[in-house]
């Protein structure tokens, strides 16, 4: 196994920061799963939640991080790399962000930004996985030159695996 460099886990942007998380982000992680229609998970829960993406962090030197605007100080969603349906080889990059803030730019600055810690880990390839009726995500890694690799069913439906070569 090839090892690579510890991802850097403060982001910078013109708009943005992505940093580690942090317990006081449980509540707006909670609003922001929420809103995918599929209940509220408890406060406690994420907060566990959290906790396992730090020692998932430790563990493999990838992480999701939270994404806050800059000027704002609000937290936003989150964006970054994880193992996913994916190796940390080859990690799966995800992004979420809260619906009113779609439609700024903010999924593909957030995603270049970890794209490029990505590239500084020695990585030669991500891979993303999305659900085949979200046009706008899809943008998003189109935008970063991702290309669609194959499509597989699930059971909540079809799933398009998108692949990004590294330099």
């Amino acid at each position: 196994m090839t090892t690579y460099e510890t991802m850097p886990f403060h982001l910078e942007t013109e708009r943005l920061i992505l940093r580690p998380w942090a317990e006081s982000d449980a509540a707006e992680f909670c609003a922001l799963l929420s809103e995918r229609g599929k209940g509220t998970p408890t406060v406690e829960h994420i907060r566990t939640s959290i906790a396992e993406l730090l020692t998932a962090t430790a563990t493999t030197g990838i992480a999701l991080l939270p994404i806050q605007r800059r000027d704002e100080g609000d937290f936003i969603g989150y964006c970054g790399l994880i193992i996913g349906r994916s190796t940390v080889e080859e990690p799966e990059i995800a992004y979420e962000l809260f619906q009113r803030v779609h439609g700024c730019g903010y999924a593909t600055e957030a995603a270049r930004a970890v794209l490029d810690a990505a590239i500084a880990t020695g990585r030669k390839r991500l891979w993303s996985t999305v659900g085949a009726w979200n046009s706008p995500s899809l943008r998003v890694l189109e935008k970063l030159g991702f290309e669609r690799d194959h499509v597989s069913t699930e059971d909540n439906g079809e799933v398009v695996w998108l692949t990004r070569s590294l330099p």
